[in-house]
């Protein structure tokens, strides 16, 4: 039974999902030092070039060869600007289950970029990887993740307590860990609805054969 995910890139008509590459490192680097996405995710804090370029050159790549998950820099179609990125971890492959995680640069919030990567994530992991669960944990008062998640079709399926930390700035300007809840999201195949819809509008996927190599960084 395949253990990997297959290195793609995946399209949708505004968006190109792909492998990281070293020329994404800074834009990576600006992206992951916004404070929304040091209050509400794990990342490094401040986030350094050097960690990026480990993310693009070690990291990212090792979780897909290792069977773990999958990570793809979310770039606009036109441009060729990233936009965000979207991470599939916890990979279960005898459950066929994973969980999402993203993250979506300030300047591209409120276009829709996530829900639209999140909708061709499932359509190609229901419909090409035949996985059978979906899952993603939002903080309980990240309200615009719980309006994502509920946007794809995901369901609230119960609240983990105290199951994570989040940060927020001081008034003397550096950050404070305060514990709270997770709200998981669970999407099914059968809470996919329309899902086809949104691939017939331009969805597609295609091999994509130059993933960066396993190395150091």
């Amino acid at each position: 039974m395949t253990s990997t995910f297959p290195d793609v890139s995946i399209s949708t008509e505004r968006l190109v999902l792909r492998p990281f590459e070293e020329a994404d490192i800074p834009a990576h680097t600006e992206m992951m030092n916004d404070e929304l996405v040091a209050a509400w995710t794990d990342v490094p804090v401040p986030f350094s070039e050097s960690d990026a370029r480990r993310w693009v050159t070690f990291t990212a790549p090792a979780q897909r060869t290792a069977g773990t998950g999958i990570a793809f820099a979310v770039t606009e179609f036109l441009t060729g600007r990233l936009v965000g990125s979207l991470r599939l971890s916890n990979t279960d492959w005898r459950l066929l289950s994973t969980e999402a995680t993203y993250v979506i640069a300030p300047w591209a919030r409120g276009e829709g970029y996530a829900s639209e990567a999140l909708l061709v994530i499932a359509g190609w992991l229901f419909q090409d990887q035949k996985f059978e669960r979906l899952e993603l944990r939002t903080a309980a008062d990240n309200t615009a993740a719980q309006q994502v998640a509920q946007k794809v079709g995901g369901i609230s399926e119960g609240v983990l307590r105290n199951a994570w930390i989040a940060r927020s700035r001081t008034e003397a300007g550096g950050w404070v860990e305060l514990r709270g809840d997770l709200i998981v999201w669970g999407l099914l195949p059968e809470d996919t609805d329309g899902i086809a819809e949104e691939l017939d509008q331009g969805g597609t996927y295609s091999h994509y054969p130059n993933w960066p190599g396993v190395h150091g960084g």
